[in-house]
């Protein structure tokens, strides 16, 4: 069986957990399409390549 952190395709408990970020606020994120989702069965999905770009792209510099 695979780790959890190891699959890439994550439900919207494990993309928020590897975010590091509030379910709440991931599913505003993804309501809105801000962030790269997928709908499957009517439920959100998330790719972990595409939310690592994403963390790239939209992060800012602390200085």
């Amino acid at each position: 069986m695979e780790d959890d952190m190891d699959k890439e395709i994550l439900t919207i408990e494990e993309a928020a957990a590897y975010l590091q970020i509030g379910k709440r606020s991931l599913y505003k994120l993804a309501k809105k399409g801000s962030i790269p989702r997928r709908k499957v069965l009517n439920k959100w999905r998330f790719e972990k390549e595409s939310l690592r770009k994403w963390v790239s792209e939209h992060t800012t510099s602390a200085y």
